[in-house]
């Protein structure tokens, strides 16, 4: 390991001689990259002193569009902080420039080094602080759907699935698990993988999924909560430039077919003491866990109405949200179900995890683990029990109760006062007043099928 900062980036330079640029990357809200491009003389410069950036980063919409409801804008000045590198996440990026461009993950801080409340990176740095104190380490992993999109519309202006590099045929069907299908875009999956392992990003596994130019890339279980969350951001830049490359648009829009599956988050997440013993591993290798795992999926369960913003962050997130397309629309749980909305995975007791399986691909993963820490630790702290596990078909024994409305999500989230301690006061206001600034804006607009329908009609 470098003994001082700077010397990251001076061995990286040193083995890097190719590349001549490097790109300075920070999250906003809506985990969207933000930030600014350096060249490699200046790199030693921001591992020394850092880069300044308006803490109205976090205060952008996905236009990119500052929320002054959020106050980080000209209410206060539109004022600079500092943000420092993200240690160990300076990696070439294979896919730009020939190979001559580098990327640095950011993390911002105030002027006395204390984290900046509204940078997401910290809002979940925050949260596993609060597990670290009851001597917990959690174990995660990150599983991300996206779509392949044709990089040309259709004749009504909409998006299309991809035409396959072996056949030239457009896709048509669901294909689920098809290995077929991962055959005919072997070069564009090798691809991702190759750019994976330059960046250093655990990659596990590659499937297709059950629409149309649908996959899933998984990552690896990895101790460290906050490196999985960052190779999940870089993934998925990855992902979208590596898919431009080879001639498509790769989306983890949440739901970008109306009759078809979304795009899902799925997070498996155990929790290791501090001997490094997996605390929801039941000693008798019952599959329903240990009291620990009950009560973090009791939280979890309380907590989910609440967090529904962060797990569906925008407009087209509760698209996703239909009976009969695979998404939990109720608290629910169960052992070696998919219908569910926390799972225990069948496999090896040492194993023992639970899979959320409620958030769009278009989460904010830092904000997402944020609050799924939050539950776990909230159920925890209350020694809270949950309802008896889903035994079949959880879709057809429940009735949907979490909330498929933008505006009542936001109202829940800000009303809730755990998520409020848990997360900072200061953060929900932020996060809340970007996310109502645009739903405002979304609401200006009048959609085609609105033409279609009422025009003439009423």
């Amino acid at each position: 390991m470098p003994s001082h900062p700077t010397d990251e980036a001076l061995h990286f330079l040193d083995r890097h001689p190719e590349i001549d640029s490097i790109d300075l990357l920070l999250s906003d809200l809506n985990g969207v990259l933000r930030g600014k491009r350096i060249g490699r003389g200046n790199l030693e410069k921001a591992y020394r002193e850092g880069i300044n950036l308006p803490a109205s980063v976090f205060a952008l919409d996905i236009l990119g569009n500052t929320i002054e409801e959020t106050g980080l804008g000209l209410t206060t000045g539109d004022g600079d902080r500092v943000c420092r590198p993200v240690p160990g996440s300076l990696m070439p990026s294979p896919w730009l420039r020939g190979g001559r461009q580098a990327q640095l993950l950011m993390s911002m801080v105030e002027a006395d080094e204390t984290p900046f409340f509204a940078d997401p990176r910290q809002v979940l740095a925050q949260q596993l602080a609060r597990l670290q104190a009851r001597g917990l380490t959690p174990v995660v992993a990150v599983e991300m759907e996206f779509y392949l999109v044709d990089r040309a519309r259709d004749d009504l202006g909409m998006v299309q699935p991809p035409c396959s590099p072996a056949t030239g045929e457009r896709a048509t069907q669901s294909q689920l698990y098809s290995i077929n299908e991962l055959d005919e875009y072997s070069d564009l999956l090798e691809a991702i993988q190759n750019a994976a392992e330059v960046q250093g990003l655990p990659l596990d596994t590659a499937l297709k999924e059950c629409a149309p130019g649908q996959f899933e890339i998984n990552l690896l279980h990895v101790d460290d909560v906050l490196t999985a969350c960052d190779s999940a951001v870089l993934l998925k830049r990855l992902i979208k430039g590596v898919a431009l490359k080879h001639g498509f648009e790769a989306t983890f829009m949440a739901k970008p077919y109306g009759l078809e599956a979304g795009n899902g988050t799925h997070v498996h997440i155990s929790l290791l003491d501090e001997a490094g013993h997996n605390v929801f591993a039941a000693d008798d290798g019952d599959p329903h866990g240990t009291l620990l795992l009950r009560q973090a999926i009791a939280g979890l369960l309380v907590l989910m109405p609440a967090s529904m913003a962060l797990f569906a962050p925008n407009l087209n997130s509760f698209r996703r949200f239909q009976p009969g397309l695979y998404v939990p629309m109720t608290p629910t749980w169960g052992v070696d179900n998919r219908s569910v909305a926390l799972r225990i995975p069948s496999g090896p007791n040492a194993a023992r995890r639970i899979e959320h399986r409620v958030a769009g691909a278009d989460a904010n993963p830092y904000l997402l683990l944020a609050a799924l820490l939050a539950g776990i630790e909230h159920g925890l702290a209350g020694s809270l029990t949950p309802p008896a596990a889903a035994i079949g078909n959880a879709y057809q024994q429940f009735p949907p109760s979490l909330s498929n409305s933008w505006t009542r999500a936001l109202d829940l989230l800000e009303g809730s006062e755990v998520m409020t301690q848990a997360l900072g006061r200061d953060f929900i206001k932020v996060f809340v007043a970007n996310r109502r600034a645009e739903r405002d804006q979304a609401m200006q607009s009048v959609s085609k099928l609105e033409y279609d329908w009422y025009l003439r009609h009423v």
